[in-house]
């Protein structure tokens, strides 16, 4: 790697300002990290807001397709350790080729979630489960991927785990979605499934809450929660501040996923979420928490 500490500091506090500035529930569970282990996930976050936030703009299909195209050419250039810009977006991508390359992270896990942000310009529908699958890899197991390579983790690289937790966050992000995606002309609920039903896209437009759609809602949250069950396996795996973040974020997802199972029309008026405080409530329990205790109740 070729950048200097001058660069690479600046970089990672970019990173850490897009973190900041984002509001997420999650960012603060970050402080649960070390120092460089913390700076990694911003630079990791940072990556993710900046790729996904390039095709939920209103800049048009064709604009930010070539977007995409040149933000993987800077993505290449940077994990080349190549001279880059120092005042647009790619003024994060030293912070994350070091991220990359200091815990030893696949540089296809970066390109895959360009690609698979890339597949909202172009695939609006999914027509069965696999094919969403396909998705949910791209854009969240990935993520799930390089975090276990940042958190650290004891014995066999806990793959299938990771793959769940992965899953089951962006299903339960794809239902807490629901009307804004529609909104968009997006669609992730795989069109065989609302056959299934007998529930139609225009019953979704309508925001029509009967007994198929909360029939079709049962089905996609109690697949979500089959993930998650099998993600809580990371917890024995992790290392100590990894283990704790991993558990406060399928924590605050779970949560998320039980308001959404106990109300299911809510996703069809409005954007089911549990507030600022909320989040950080389950951080501080979580502080509390010892393996001896169950991960999800």
């Amino acid at each position: 790697m070729s950048y200097s500490a001058e660069t690479l500091r600046s970089s990672y506090d970019q990173c850490r300002r897009i973190a900041r500035q984002s509001r997420s529930s999650f960012t603060p569970c970050f402080y649960l990290l070390s120092g460089r282990r913390r700076r990694a996930m911003e630079a990791l976050y940072a990556f993710m807001r900046h790729t996904d936030d390039m095709v939920d703009t209103e800049v048009g299909a064709e604009q930010a397709g070539q977007a995409l195209s040149r933000w993987r050419e800077q993505t290449t250039d940077a994990f080349a350790g190549l001279s880059l810009g120092s005042q647009g977006d790619e003024r994060i991508l030293p912070a994350v080729a070091d991220m990359v390359e200091r815990f030893e992270i696949p540089d296809e896990y970066l390109f895959d979630v360009i690609d698979g942000v890339g597949m909202d310009l172009s695939k609006h529908r999914y027509e069965t489960f696999d094919e969403l699958a396909d998705y949910c890899y791209r854009v969240a197991t990935v993520v799930g991927l390089a975090c276990l390579r940042i958190w650290g983790y004891r014995g066999d690289d806990p793959q299938e785990a990771a793959h769940a937790c992965g899953m089951a966050f962006q299903l339960t992000n794809i239902l807490r979605d629901l009307r804004e995606d529609l909104g968009r002309g997006r669609v992730y609920l795989p069109q065989e499934e609302l056959r299934r039903f007998n529930y139609s896209e225009d019953d979704l437009a309508a925001a029509t809450d009967d007994g198929r759609f909360r029939e079709l809602m049962r089905l996609e949250t109690d697949r979500a929660e089959r993930f998650y069950w099998t993600a809580t396996e990371l917890a024995g795996a992790l290392n100590g501040g990894g283990r704790r973040i991993f558990v406060t974020m399928i924590r605050v997802y779970y949560r998320l996923l039980k308001e959404i199972q106990a109300e299911p029309g809510r996703v069809l008026r409005e954007r089911v979420c549990l507030g600022r405080w909320r989040p950080l409530a389950i951080m501080a329990r979580t502080m509390l928490w010892s393996s001896a205790k169950a991960v999800l109740p």
